[in-house]
């Protein structure tokens, strides 16, 4: 297991504060989807999310990312509400939302920038730095043969790789990654999994996936399952399994 040697690291750090802290949330758009009572994660840590489609775990990564708001309770992110803290936090979503006439190179751009004074994004006057990153993160993907290619002749697979490396060239503290093994075959999702774990703890970084493969959940630290119980109209978020 990869992570069996880092699981001893995050425990015995008792003094770490949360990065991410949810007391009584409810979450969902027009009424409540889910609700989670307790949700603690602390820098460095990394966490499953698993549970049945439709049950609102994509709902609650949004939340977390200030795409969405909370319905009720207390949502902090570094002990800040989300909206403070939103530049820290990586996405990939489901739907990628590359730009497909753009090259991979562009595309990963997009995410580094975010450290970047306006007027380089505006003028194009890039630092090295910030290329460098780029061309890193591209390369970690396993993508440095396909950097100009433009993302509309790329598979589906390699597409999200290419959201993957933009999100890692944001720098971010915490990365929430919905489904981002999906459309790639084994071996390549066995790669992307490794070089994100790697990834995640050379900057300990907190990384929140939602996954429907229970054996690649198995590999976090610590796992939660959300399910709609017995007689509830909206489903609960249960820890199920800690290191």
């Amino acid at each position: 297991m990869i992570l069996s040697s880092r699981h001893k690291e995050i425990y015995s750090e008792n003094n770490m504060s949360n990065t991410i802290s949810a007391q009584n949330l409810k979450i969902g758009y027009s009424k409540i989807l889910a609700e989670i009572n307790k949700f603690n994660i602390k820098q460095g840590e990394i966490v499953s999310i698993i549970g049945k489609s439709g049950i609102g775990k994509t709902t609650f990564l949004k939340t977390i990312a200030n795409l969405i708001n909370p319905i009720e309770g207390k949502l902090s992110i570094f002990e800040s509400e989300p909206k403070k803290e939103r530049g820290l936090i990586g996405y990939i979503p489901q739907k990628l939302g590359l730009v497909k006439h753009s090259s991979v190179f562009s595309n990963v751009l997009q995410g580094a920038v975010c450290e970047e004074p306006i007027w380089r994004s505006v003028t194009g006057f890039h630092e090295q730095k910030t290329l460098g990153i780029v061309q890193d993160t591209i390369e970690i993907m396993g993508l440095k043969d396909k950097i100009d290619e433009p993302i509309s002749k790329l598979s589906g697979g390699q597409q999200r790789r290419v959201a993957i490396a933009r999100t890692m060239a944001q720098n971010p503290k915490i990365i929430l990654a919905d489904e981002f093994l999906s459309e790639l075959d084994a071996k390549t999702a066995e790669n992307v999994w490794k070089n994100m774990l790697n990834y995640v703890k050379e900057k300990n970084i907190t990384l929140i996936i939602v996954e429907h493969n229970i054996e690649w959940a198995k590999l976090a630290d610590r796992c939660f399952e959300m399910e709609l119980k017995e007689n509830k109209e909206y489903s609960s978020l249960e820890e199920i399994f800690n290191v």
